[in-house]
């Protein structure tokens, strides 16, 4: 299973002080690296340097690392379409925050009704403005 590296992100910068961002700068180097072998020598490297300043933040990705580092296993055109997840959150937020106000469903089928409704509206709103970084072509 890949892990979303701009949630793990999130979580290292709520871990240390804006001072500090250079922690957060520091991890988004290990998957920017071009290789797995390569990632894993920058994360030993911002381990050496934010491990006695911020042990909890390393603790976040060493617990995770392996699970962070997965994409390296699929193409490298793929690699950005599957180190995040944020597109399908995006959609799963928007349904949240249409069904919420609803509060209740009557039965089955209406909840079915706008939820199906939800992901169609972005189905046709990404045709006519597509994600270049997640389409096919790209």
């Amino acid at each position: 299973m890949q892990r979303c590296w701009a949630h793990k992100l999130r979580n290292i910068a709520d871990k240390v002080s804006r001072q500090e961002g250079s922690c957060v700068a520091g991890a988004s180097a290990i998957y920017s690296a071009s290789s797995q072998s390569a990632a894993q020598r920058a994360f030993r490297a911002w381990k050496q340097h934010w491990q006695h300043r911020r042990p909890n933040a390393v603790a976040c990705v060493e617990r995770d690392l392996d699970a962070l580092l997965n994409f390296f296993a699929v193409p490298p055109a793929h690699w950005i379409k599957v180190r995040t997840t944020n597109v399908i959150e995006r959609a799963f937020r928007e349904v949240r925050r249409r069904t919420r106000p609803m509060s209740s469903f009557s039965n089955v089928p209406s909840c079915d009704r706008i939820v199906y409704g939800v992901i169609n509206h972005l189905n046709l709103s990404w045709e006519r403005k597509p994600l270049f970084k997640f389409t096919q072509t790209s």
